[in-house]
């Protein structure tokens, strides 16, 4: 862990800090079984919500980064839910459920370089235009010229009260090396329903993958749309 890092000549101060952000997020029930598999290169379990026997939970979302440390870019993260690893003492002092990134493309270097060597984040640059200002929220993936996904999210009502800060465990593992980054996020102007996203696969292997769990056409337990939101991210531990 380190105070501040070197990247492209530029020097980045931990914590990096994220001051304006759009998202538009929808969230699956996927098989446990089939999540298991994707993810288990990590050496995690995913997560399985006792309502939702033989289930995991996956989290698709495109960002807009608008003012940050590590600049203006397009993002879109493949998430799941995962349970805290180590024996139950060594789980204490952690949070019941973290985020395990699995794949991040990104469509600019400085990022993808910072988010690589500093959290091993699964980065890789790729064509991701989003379209977060009209009123049904748009995005697409494309890598190498292949579609990997497209995905339409339509907004619910606001929400009424102000959302506290979330302080959640980020996982990734990169090159065989897993790690725990703490992350706090604050959002406002949020949106949230049941149901409410479109999903469309290509015919990149990553869309191969995605339709291996079940999320070509799915439908998603519920979609979120944040106005604004502040983060930041403290440094990464090794964790395996």
């Amino acid at each position: 862990m380190a105070d501040a890092h070197v990247i492209q000549d530029r020097k980045v101060t931990m914590p990096v800090r994220i001051r304006d952000a759009t998202v538009a997020s929808a969230m699956f029930a996927v098989p446990a079984a089939a999540a298991q598999a994707v993810i288990g290169y990590s050496g995690l379990e995913a997560a399985r919500p006792r309502l939702l026997p033989g289930r995991a939970i996956c989290s698709l979302a495109f960002i807009g980064y608008v003012d940050g440390d590590l600049g203006a870019y397009h993002e879109f993260a493949v998430a799941f839910l995962v349970r805290p690893p180590g024996p139950p003492g060594e789980r204490a002092g952690r949070r019941r459920v973290g985020a395990f990134i699995h794949w991040l493309p990104v469509d600019q270097t400085f990022t993808l370089e910072a988010g690589r060597s500093i959290w091993g984040f699964p980065k890789e640059l790729a064509d991701i235009p989003i379209h977060l200002e009209s009123r049904i929220k748009r995005g697409a993936v494309r890598v190498g010229g292949r579609t990997v996904i497209e995905l339409a999210v339509r907004p619910g009502p606001p929400v009424p009260a102000a959302l506290r800060a979330a302080e959640v465990d980020a996982y990734s593992c990169l090159d065989g090396v897993t790690r725990r980054t703490p992350w706090t996020l604050t959002p406002t102007g949020v949106r949230i329903r049941p149901g409410g996203a479109t999903v469309r696969l290509g015919d990149h292997p990553v869309a191969d993958q995605l339709r291996r769990l079940g999320l070509d056409g799915a439908r998603a337990l519920g979609t979120g749309v944040v106005g604004r939101v502040v983060m930041s991210f403290e440094d990464a531990e090794e964790i395996r």
